[in-house]
């Protein structure tokens, strides 16, 4: 749902970066848990200059501004049972796509979605297991035409030469012996 990516002053609030549809509904679902199962009360107090996903939040328990940087960092996450059911077929949640397989348009089975990431650009998906090793593909309609979550695929349309090394790399990522 969000990460806490700093401390806002002196009295222990946080800034949170809210991966919601609307940044403030990250406060509506109740208590948020990171990786290790804390849960942590959000009570929003107001939005960030750095970006409109970024808030300003306080967490119970939290009252100074050392305890706020400590939390720097956590994840926070909701059980999937308290998210919104989904009723459009075009639509999903990411987390939905990791461990379906990847078929192309030749049939060619490519493993599965190991991880959805997002480095500011776009959603990437990141699938590892085919043939071709680990790789990454932008999660754009024109590489990933269909989401069939029934099926437990994706479709994808690689352009020719998608897995060509450019000139002059070398074939693998061992560095070479020294002379």
């Amino acid at each position: 749902m969000g990460a806490i990516i700093g401390a806002h002053g002196i009295k222990g609030e946080v800034k949170v970066k809210s991966f919601a549809g609307t940044p403030a509904a990250i406060a509506t679902y109740g208590a948020l848990a990171d990786a290790r199962g804390r849960t942590f009360d959000l009570a929003l107090v107001g939005k960030a200059t750095a970006g409109k996903d970024t808030l300003i939040a306080r967490i119970k328990g939290v009252g100074d501004r050392n305890a706020a940087e400590a939390l720097k960092g956590v994840e926070l996450f909701v059980a999937r049972d308290r998210l919104p059911q989904i009723a459009d077929e075009e639509e999903f949640y990411l987390a939905d796509l990791i461990g379906l397989s990847a078929v192309d348009q030749q049939g060619t089975n490519h493993g599965r979605v190991a991880a959805v990431e997002n480095y500011g650009a776009g959603d990437v998906l990141s699938l590892e297991g085919g043939p071709k090793g680990a790789f990454d593909v932008a999660f754009t309609k024109a590489l990933v035409p269909t989401v069939d979550l029934v099926a437990k695929r994706i479709g994808l349309d690689l352009p020719d030469g998608f897995f060509d090394r450019p000139e002059g790399e070398p074939e693998t990522d061992t560095p070479s012996p020294v002379n």
